[in-house]
């Protein structure tokens, strides 16, 4: 089966600034995919460069097996919501319907009227008199009643409050499982995505820190506590992330390829949250272990 989207040494330069570089990751087709870092970390540019907004400036991404925004056919396979949840102010909730109509080739009038009902929209409503959440929702229906194949969107629930974010999460992944649908969706909110995304790349000064299915991260990552361990007993080919703490009570983040074996410590699975901001970390330097250490047993 053909990704959803491949990277191969990636990059993006604005002047003398590499937003991206040297980015390599294939999210499977009919994933929810996770992509999160800080901010500034490059989210947005790599969104445009898989839409077709942006060229790369080095290296190849490729987007349902095609150059994104290669023509009127390609364009047509994914959608995509941009930051703030696009909307027009001065159009009614119909207007942005009909637009939609107009653009889209593929456009599921039904669906796209009947999302709006059961959403409780007024389609005399203008945009602007919408709240934040509701915006949200027209801009996801816009993007879902393309009938794309992949979906991409950029931080769309940042602004939203915590129910508003709950109920537009819970829409997509709905939406999702009922269309087969591809997702690549960014976000700083590890939390919100935990219970959507079934793949996860993180993105950190530019590169990818991390990437894989979200169950094979987990099952392969443990917080290791209490006395800190001796390098030599864990398994061969384990790496060391990160270190929270100092002395004997020194807290890690350690990636191993099979179960932990009894020793000096305490072990404990890693929540995706612990994954996320210790690969962060590392890519900011912070804490005492900047680099990979690779144990040997």
């Amino acid at each position: 089966m053909t990704a959803a989207v491949t990277a191969t040494g990636l990059g993006k330069r604005y002047r003398r600034r590499w937003a991206l570089s040297g980015c390599t990751f294939s999210i499977p087709a009919g994933r929810v995919a996770g992509l999160v870092g800080p901010n500034g970390a490059g989210k947005t540019t790599l969104l445009h460069l898989a839409v077709g907004l942006l060229q790369p400036s080095a290296g190849t991404i490729e987007v349902l097996g095609g150059i994104p925004g290669s023509g009127p056919a390609q364009l047509a396979r994914v959608g995509f919501m941009a930051q703030d949840s696009p909307t027009y102010p001065t159009w009614s909730v119909a207007d942005h319907l009909r637009f939609g109509a107009a653009a889209n080739k593929r456009w599921d009038a039904r669906f796209a009227a009947d999302r709006v009902a059961r959403l409780g929209l007024d389609p005399a409503q203008r945009a602007r008199k919408l709240s934040g959440g509701q915006q949200a929702q027209l801009a996801l229906t816009l993007a879902l009643a393309k009938r794309p194949e992949l979906l991409l969107l950029d931080e769309p629930v940042a602004r939203l409050d915590p129910l508003a974010r709950r109920e537009f999460l819970q829409e997509l992944a709905a939406a999702a499982a009922a269309q087969g649908l591809s997702v690549m969706l960014s976000s700083h909110l590890v939390a919100d995505l935990e219970h959507v995304c079934d793949y996860l790349v993180v993105l950190a000064s530019g590169r990818v820190q991390l990437d894989g299915p979200v169950a094979d991260l987990l099952a392969s990552h443990y917080l290791i506590a209490s006395q800190r361990p001796d390098p030599a007993a864990l398994p061969a080919g384990s790496q060391l992330i990160h270190e929270t703490g100092e002395g004997q009570q020194a807290t890690q983040l350690v990636r191993v390829p099979g179960p932990v074996p009894e020793g000096g410590w305490s072990a404990s699975p890693a929540s995706l949250e612990d994954l996320v901001l210790a690969y962060m970390a590392r890519a900011a330097g912070r804490g005492p272990a900047q680099e990979v250490t690779r144990c040997s047993g």
